[in-house]
């Protein structure tokens, strides 16, 4: 059976190839840094799963040491030619998109057909794990027909790679180990101690104002932490589940999804969400560093207001 570790064990292939490029990548002062933060990030998705709640702590631990000490650097590796890119640009257009559009186009139809075809009664798959593995399916297949259909420079999908999450750095880790906080703080009780606040201050009954600061908090809670789903295990044990649903009867699946997208509003605001706001400044090399925040405030506040709306009229009908 393909489970989940699978996926884990190709991602983890991935950067150790990544690690192993970047220690032999003499052109990179910082080449060692980037070969042992890729290279535990690859022993982590290998082998996590075996190795224990403490040594994955230590694994992160080192992650996070080699990010703070300034250990990673940008690379810019060969891969193909300025005038080999011109000219496949010039001769194929926008068919150069159709690798990219074959990922999720295996991961959406292969999952139908495996839940909704006798092929899911093989049991092949995980059970609730299919969409990730036809998603791994797909970039696969997608590698193969670049290799078949331009015939790039061997490693050059590998060095395109290294190059893509070099230039974005620890930040690319960002949303892991934002979800994994998140868990703490659930574990910590932080949510309970919200949830009481909310109830002493909110009239009882009152759904609007609980749906109020329900999303608010979705929005803030992801500012601090930087990730939606970093806040969610917290908000959802202070409020979604105890007052918005088991109190007020609302709909889990509107509650949750549109309680996602509050946070994401909150995702827009934010440089703590690195990899989304401060990453693609420096990558576009913009003078204000907040430049993308700031375009994007205008968006995210009306869209916090519809989604809490949205909450409000569509869970409790």
């Amino acid at each position: 059976m393909i489970t989940l570790q699978w996926a884990y064990a190709l991602v983890g292939a991935m950067f150790a190839a990544f690690a192993i490029l970047s220690a032999f990548d003499r052109s990179n002062g910082k080449r060692l840094g980037n070969a042992a933060f890729w290279g535990l990030m690859a022993t982590s998705l290998i082998f996590g799963s075996w190795l224990g709640d403490f040594v994955n702590g230590l694994l992160v631990l080192a992650l996070a040491g080699l990010a703070g000490f300034g250990a990673l650097g940008r690379s810019n590796p060969p891969t193909t030619t300025i005038g080999e890119r011109q000219t496949w640009s010039y001769h194929l257009g926008n068919k150069l998109f159709l690798p990219a559009l074959i990922i999720p186009a295996t991961a959406l139809l292969g999952t139908l057909a495996y839940m909704y075809t006798p092929l899911g009664s093989l049991g092949w798959i995980e059970e609730r794990r299919e969409t990730y593995v036809f998603l791994c399916l797909g970039a696969l297949v997608a590698l193969v027909t670049l290799y078949v259909w331009l015939k790039p420079p061997r490693l050059a999908p590998l060095q395109e790679g290294r190059r893509l999450i070099d230039a974005i750095g620890w930040a690319a880790v960002l949303p892991q180990m934002l979800a994994a906080l998140g868990v703490v703080f659930a574990a910590a009780g932080v949510g309970t101690v919200i949830g009481d606040a909310t109830r002493a201050v909110i009239p009882g009954g009152n759904v609007f104002l609980t749906v109020l600061v329900f999303g608010i908090g979705m929005a803030l809670f992801t500012m601090i932490m930087g990730n939606a789903f970093a806040a969610f295990p917290v908000m959802a044990a202070a409020i979604g589940v105890p007052l918005l649903i088991q109190g007020y009867g609302g709909d889990p699946a509107i509650i949750g999804a549109i309680g996602m997208l509050a946070g994401f509003c909150g995702t827009l605001m934010t440089p703590m969400a690195a990899n989304f706001n401060i990453v693609p400044a420096a990558l576009l090399e913009l003078k204000d560093r907040n430049g993308v925040i700031k375009m994007q405030v205008g968006t995210a506040l009306p869209l916090l207001a519809v989604n809490i709306l949205l909450i409000y009229f569509l869970a409790f009908r």
